[in-house]
């Protein structure tokens, strides 16, 4: 036999007016490789239908799973019971809307301010469907990928100082998007155009560098160095004219290997 957990578990209908936010007990037997997402399946299969929680992948690549575990966000479908005590506190994430008990709404958030950091391609080239994928060197071809593994699931925003506090700030994970596209070179911006978007305290200096965002990621994305470089560079891009131009491209080395013709 396993251990017998006790799951206490946030739980409120916000569209249901006899609801109110409280905290619920379940009391579960552990099984072997047992995680967070299996447990939560056997309790609203085996104990209460109408407990909310967001899954989709049990892989750790949709996001859909993240959650306060023990006052920690992470995601249920990473975390396994074994690693836990036997007493484990469920929370939804902060920062988002509230759906119901554990679900929240990270998509909204994330389309917001996709829009608001224009998280796309900016170009002046006309497409051609018919044409080619323009190619790119393998070593530029991973440090973009190793910035776009970001899975959305909202751990890093949950755990944020600064987004608790503030609606309008856009978060390291949205940072980390932007140092995705300033490294790109189908990407016509310039630094100041990334400046105009990032370089305030919404963006890149509204951070309180407590690196819970580092912390917290669970495809251990380097949040904390990506907001350190996308900093500086907007930083020098602050001082144009000022400093003489040949020491400010010197000090705004953006930390990778393929930007430098960017400004």
């Amino acid at each position: 036999m396993g251990r017998n957990l006790t799951f206490e578990i946030f739980r409120y209908n916000p569209l249901d007016a006899s609801s109110y936010p409280h905290m619920q007990k379940f009391q579960l037997e552990e099984h072997p490789s047992m995680t967070l997402f299996i447990a939560l399946n056997l309790i609203r299969e085996k104990q209460d239908a109408s407990l909310q929680f967001d899954f989709c992948c049990r892989a750790g690549i949709c996001g859909s799973c993240g959650m306060v575990i023990n006052g920690r966000p992470g995601l249920a479908c990473h975390t396994q019971t074994c690693d836990l005590p036997d007493h484990i506190t469920l929370h939804p994430l902060p920062v988002f809307k509230l759906l119901g008990d554990l679900s929240v709404d990270t998509g909204t958030w994330f389309r917001n301010v996709g829009q608001k950091i224009e998280s796309w391609i900016h170009t002046s080239k006309e497409f051609d469907p018919a044409a080619q994928e323009e190619r790119m060197d393998n070593e530029l071809a991973t440090q973009i990928f190793e910035l776009d593994r970001c899975i959305e699931c909202g751990c890093c925003v949950a755990a944020c100082g600064t987004a608790r506090m503030r609606e309008d700030f856009i978060g390291a994970t949205a940072i980390n998007r932007m140092a995705r596209f300033y490294i790109d070179p189908r990407d016509n911006r310039t630094p100041a155009d990334y400046y105009d978007l990032i370089g305030d305290d919404q963006g890149v200096f509204g951070c309180m560098g407590l690196l819970a965002c580092d912390s917290v990621c669970p495809k251990q994305l380097p949040l904390h160095d990506q907001l350190g470089i996308m900093r500086r560079m907007v930083s020098m891009e602050s001082v144009r004219g000022i400093l003489p131009e040949f020491l400010r491209k010197k000090m705004q080395g953006c930390g990778h290997s393929h930007c430098s013709g960017k400004g």
